[in-house]
C-alpha cells in the first residue's frame, strides 16, 4: 500500500529534485504547501511560472534578468573598466551584498569539470572573450570562481586566454577557504578577499 496518494507522492518527488532538498525536507515542504491557503499556493505557482517564462540571460553579462541588458550592465554609474567573472548568477548577488565592488560581471554558468562532463565549450567563455574584444574600455578582469579544483582550473585557463590581450587579470585572494562557495561566505571575508586580489 502506498504511503502517499499519487498526487502527494508526485509533489514530494518533484520537490526532492531541488538542490539541497533531501527526502525528509521534500516531505516537509510538500505538507507545508498542502496546508497553505489556496490563494497562497496559487501565488506560489504563478510566481514560479512567471519567473521561468520572463527570466532570460542578459546578452552582455549572461546573468539572469527580466530586461536586456540587465540593470547592472545598463547602470551608467558602474565602473565599465572592470569585469568580475563568477560561476553562477547566485554569485552576483553575493558580490553585490558586500557593496565594495562597483564594476560589471560576467557569469560563466559553471566551471570546467571533465569528471562531470562539463567542457570549456559548455560554459560562457566564448561570450566573455567576444565581450572583451568589443569593449576596449575593459582594463581588468577579476577571476572570482570558487576556490575548488574546478574553479582554480577554470581561472587558470581564463588567465592564460586573456593575458595576451594586455588586460590585467587578477584572482580574488584566498581569504575564502578552499572548497568553499561564494554563496556561503560572510561579507567581511568576501570583502577582504576582493581587496587582496592578486594579478593572475
Amino acid at each position: 500500500m502506498a504511503r502517499f496518494s499519487p498526487s502527494v507522492a508526485k509533489l514530494i518527488s518533484e520537490l526532492g529534485k531541488l538542490p539541497g532538498v533531501g527526502p525528509k525536507s521534500a516531505q516537509r515542504l510538500a505538507f507545508h504547501i498542502l496546508a497553505m491557503p489556496q490563494d497562497e499556493v496559487k501565488s506560489l505557482s504563478e510566481a514560479l511560472m512567471e519567473a521561468k517564462t520572463t527570466t532570460r540571460l542578459c546578452s552582455v553579462c549572461q546573468n539572469f534578468t527580466d530586461t536586456d541588458p540587465c540593470p547592472i550592465c545598463s547602470d551608467p554609474k558602474r565602473d565599465k573598466s572592470t569585469i568580475c567573472v563568477v560561476e553562477n548568477p547566485r554569485d552576483v548577488s553575493t558580490m553585490e551584498r558586500m557593496r565594495d565592488y562597483n564594476g560589471l560581471y560576467h557569469v560563466l554558468h559553471g566551471v570546467y569539470s571533465p569528471l562531470n562532463n562539463v567542457g570549456l565549450d559548455e560554459i560562457k567563455i566564448r561570450e566573455l572573450i567576444e565581450r572583451l574584444r568589443e569593449n576596449p574600455e575593459t582594463k581588468e578582469v577579476i577571476l572570482a570562481t570558487n576556490q575548488t579544483a574546478e574553479g582554480e582550473a577554470t581561472a587558470m585557463y581564463l588567465g592564460r586566454l586573456i593575458k595576451p590581450s594586455g588586460i590585467k587579470v587578477t584572482r580574488i585572494a584566498s581569504g575564502l577557504p578552499m572548497g568553499s562557495d561564494l554563496e556561503y561566505a560572510d561579507d567581511v571575508t568576501l570583502s577582504k578577499a576582493m581587496q587582496a586580489r592578486r594579478e593572475f
